[in-house]
């Protein structure tokens, strides 16, 4: 530690600040409250506390793996794709919660979670360029957002209509 400069930790430091300020921001707008209880689910949806430890997990993969890219900057890459990549899915992520149970609006947030597929897909792609590990450590997360897909596909159709007052 000592002699060591303190800047290489900015990278860990950042994406994991990042990786908590995305999930708390979900986690506030995710509300569990008599609308969400009163949807009908299919029996095969995993219960409300398997969510916390596998959003955990993805978060954690998240910030190893934009730590692993940044990592291996070339010289005079600023890295501003990669970043860009990251804050364009952290806010795709924080929106699909917000349309889902704030909006309450499924049908919509089922919409913006094929961005946020495509954003991912886009993170794999940014992170590859620097560092193979760093797109492996995302396919937890698109296996998840891709079930959460069909999740959310199967909730409106069992709800359908929504926005009626």
């Amino acid at each position: 530690m000592m002699g060591q400069d303190l800047s290489s930790y900015w990278p860990i430091t950042i994406a994991a600040l990042s990786a908590l300020f995305v999930a708390f921001a979900g986690g506030i707008l995710t509300d569990i409250g008599p609308w969400y209880r009163d949807l009908a689910k299919p029996r095969w949806q995993p219960p409300n506390w398997a969510f916390a430890p596998a959003w955990t997990l993805i978060f954690t993969l998240c910030a190893v793996s934009g730590i692993l890219a940044w990592g291996n900057l070339g010289p005079g890459d600023s890295g501003f794709a990669l970043l860009a990549a990251f804050a364009v899915n952290g806010v795709l992520n924080i929106m699909w919660s917000a349309l889902f149970f704030r909006a309450k609006r499924p049908d919509w947030a089922l919409a913006e979670l094929l961005a946020l597929w495509v954003s991912i897909i886009v993170c794999m792609v940014a992170t590859a360029r620097y560092n193979s590990t760093a797109a492996i450590l995302l396919v937890p997360y698109l296996a998840w957002v891709t079930f959460a897909g069909v999740l959310n596909a199967t909730i409106v159709r069992l709800n359908s209509p929504f926005g009626k007052a």
